[in-house]
């Protein structure tokens, strides 16, 4: 049997209201959501950040939140930026591509050379991790050997979060409750993705610790897999 491949420790860390909802409707961004975190909360979002070497999102998040994912409020060195997008198809003026932090974007092979060339234009790494999509496992080995980066956080929409979830890459989760109810059907939840069939696909969670950080609750898990 092989050993297993190398890959960062990952925390998925996110806002979510009372009935899972990261936004406000389907395309809308989660940033709207976000303003009613409590500063405390706030905080601790920033010095997670500062404690793990690489940040992840997807392609999606970054249009539509067009974030910088840096450090801001604390002390601190700002995290390497990773973006997967199997098409590069990522806008040109995103925040990411900026000076303010590292970025490695992961592309596949079939990405357009224009756009790959657009985006190597402004001064990022990319990085192929894959044939057709990005797979998400090489990604992780790229980001350990070629940039040492042992602890990755992930704050994603519910594409990637449930592609790292189903290739069973995600150890820690840390939810920051919202006191909100949003509804709709096809609002983004914390995980998206394919149905399950049967209670023994659903992916068990062991409950860690809980508390208040301002008004805020922030529940701490750790993802068992089977």
């Amino acid at each position: 049997m092989a050993a297993p491949t190398a890959r960062p420790h990952v925390l998925m860390m996110s806002e979510i209201t009372a009935d899972g909802k990261l936004t406000l409707k389907n395309g809308a961004s989660s940033k709207i959501l976000m303003k009613y975190m409590a500063h405390e909360t706030e905080i601790l979002l920033h010095e997670t950040r500062a404690a793990y070497d690489a940040i992840m999102v997807g392609a999606n998040t970054i249009r539509i939140d067009n974030s910088f994912l840096t450090v801001r409020l604390v002390p601190g060195k700002s995290p390497l930026r990773v973006i997967p997008t199997s098409m590069a198809d990522i806008p040109p003026d995103a925040n990411v591509l900026g000076p303010d932090a590292p970025t490695v974007i992961a592309i596949s092979e079939k990405a357009p050379a224009d756009r790959v060339a657009a985006i190597r234009a402004k001064g990022v790494s990319v990085v192929v991790a894959g044939k057709e999509h990005v797979d998400l496992p090489l990604l992780m080995q790229i980001l350990t050997e070629q940039f040492g980066v042992k602890k990755l956080m992930i704050e994603g929409g519910p594409t990637l979060n449930w592609h790292m979830l189903h290739n069973k890459l995600v150890d820690e989760i840390r939810l920051i409750h919202l006191p909100f109810i949003v509804g709709g059907s096809d609002t983004p939840s914390l995980v998206g993705g394919m149905h399950i069939n049967s209670e023994d696909e659903m992916i068990r969670l062991n409950l860690k610790k809980y508390y208040m950080c301002g008004t805020n609750l922030v529940s701490e898990f750790d993802v068992l897999y089977t």
